[in-house]
């Protein structure tokens, strides 16, 4: 989690790690203070989270990305560092409206780093930049 988020949401964040570290659960007042934050989007995060849908991309460089299999199936990418997701809730609501910190897919990134519930895959560079470059051609 970078320094992108509101103070309040940061810390969440940390709490929900911390009782998940202690119990393996997360409580109702940390859940309900997720769907205070974070509105709409914090059922479907979790969800997304119980699906194991969250796999964290590593390359030998060290570079990370997040790629989020969404509910409709499509796989987005997500960048923790740069508070980043390439879906299009992401542009029209958290970007353009204002409306929302965060999609439902970048909730369910810092979720699973918190829960320790991301996939891991390892990939050479040139796998790396295959998927960044099918993102840009999925864009355009």
């Amino acid at each position: 989690m970078g320094s992108t988020l509101p103070a309040v949401a940061e810390e969440l964040l940390k709490e929900i790690k911390k009782a998940f570290q202690e119990s393996s659960h997360v409580p109702d007042d940390l859940l309900l203070g997720l769907k205070f934050i974070f509105g709409p989007c914090a059922v479907p995060a979790l969800d997304l989270v119980d699906q194991h849908s969250v796999t964290r991309v590593t390359s030998p460089s060290g570079r990370v990305l997040y790629q989020v299999l969404g509910s409709s199936g499509k796989l987005y990418t997500c960048y923790s560092s740069c508070h980043f997701c390439t879906c299009p809730a992401f542009g029209f609501t958290v970007l353009q409206k204002s409306e929302s910190l965060l999609c439902k897919h970048l909730l369910a990134v810092y979720l699973s780093q918190a829960m320790g519930a991301c996939q891991e895959l390892t990939v050479s560079e040139e796998q790396l930049t295959n998927i960044l470059l099918a993102e840009e051609e999925d864009e355009g």
